[in-house]
């Protein structure tokens, strides 16, 4: 079975036939220094974060379509499921500048790239959400095919502390890369670990009992 997939860029195919997640939950905060002005806060102050959550997330999945000997383009529309937001909420405090939270944050879960620069993406908090439908899927085999989207999000919570005894504490989220991806409901998707985005995908459009939403090893 062939599948072609255009308009997408390197990061989008990255969920092609099978997902893959990364997951963390550390609840012990670790202090991690900033050298940029934080706004009216202070410069220069530590910023401590807790509860880090780093995962997959699936944001969208079509129904499941059936094609016919030579396949055909995949049209049915994705029914969203989770809708990736950039931010920084502040719970108490004063306010300190958001791309500084988020190149803390990202250096924190190690996406060096992403702390880098003030014009990075995962430092926008206007930065829009992946569209899941940019591109055109068509495969040349038979078969009945789901596709399906996710993103890598980063969230915690953080304080940031200044030398005189000033914090602000509050929450970060963002995500790094987005994916997306096809399976066929009839084929196992191989070496898949629990909470792989295919399996998930597989469970809702497929159904918890097709052979794509168990996982089967090489």
């Amino acid at each position: 079975m062939k599948i072609t997939k255009s308009g997408l860029s390197a990061c989008a195919v990255a969920a092609l036939l099978a997902g893959a997640v990364a997951c963390t939950n550390e609840g012990g905060g670790t202090a991690e220094r900033t050298t940029r002005t934080t706004g009216a806060v202070c410069a220069n102050g530590t910023y401590t974060w807790s509860d880090v959550d780093v995962r997959d997330v699936l944001t969208g999945v079509t129904e499941k379509q059936q094609l016919g000997k030579g396949g055909g383009a995949l049209t049915h529309e994705p029914a969203p499921l989770h809708v990736p937001a950039t931010a920084v909420t502040f719970e108490k405090g004063p306010r300190v500048d958001a791309r500084a939270v988020l190149r803390s944050l990202a250096a924190r879960v190690g996406e060096a790239d992403a702390a880098e620069g003030d014009d990075h993406e995962f430092t926008d908090v206007h930065r829009p959400a992946p569209d899941f439908r940019s591109d055109a899927t068509s495969v040349d085999g038979a078969g009945t095919f789901v596709e399906y989207a996710w993103v890598h999000e980063v969230g915690a919570d953080f304080q940031y502390s200044c030398g005189d005894g000033r914090r602000a504490a509050g929450h970060a989220v963002g995500w790094t890369v987005d994916g997306s991806g096809v399976l066929e409901c009839s084929t196992p998707v191989t070496n898949a670990k629990a909470g792989e985005m295919a399996l998930e995908a597989a469970r809702l459009s497929c159904g918890p009992d097709s052979p794509a939403a168990r996982a089967k090893r090489a």
